[in-house]
């Protein structure tokens, strides 16, 4: 459980750096608890599109992999951050990423900081 609101939290913090950084992804809210409560939301709904469909994307794609030497992943986390904002818009949260490419940027914003932040948070491994 303590592995999971973790994850959620750098999740949230990740996506909070991309917001912050690129113009085309953004989080619309009238007050800051709201938006602070939207990105969470948003990172629970990244979590599990990334534990649930990343897995079979990468599966399928492998041969893909591969044959790039795994850059390949950069448009795997776009898709994946895409489907995230296309999720959101269907559950009425105000987060939406505009275009393919700020995606591959978004997304690699966020492996970035994510793995930063997992680096340095706690973990119930440990």
């Amino acid at each position: 459980m303590m592995n999971f609101l973790v994850k959620t939290i750098a999740n949230a913090a990740a996506l909070a750096v991309a917001i912050w950084l690129l113009a085309d992804i953004t989080l619309t809210g009238d007050s800051t608890g709201r938006k602070a409560w939207t990105l969470v939301l948003v990172a629970l709904v990244f979590g599990v599109v990334n534990v649930l469909v990343k897995p079979l994307v990468r599966l399928l794609t492998l041969p893909l992999y591969v044959l790039t030497l795994g850059l390949f992943t950069l448009v795997v986390n776009a898709l994946m951050l895409l489907l995230t904002s296309w999720l959101a818009d269907k559950l009425d949260l105000s987060f939406h990423v505009e275009g393919f490419w700020t995606a591959v940027l978004g997304g690699l914003i966020i492996s970035v900081v994510s793995w930063g932040l997992n680096l340095v948070l706690p973990d119930s491994r440990d």
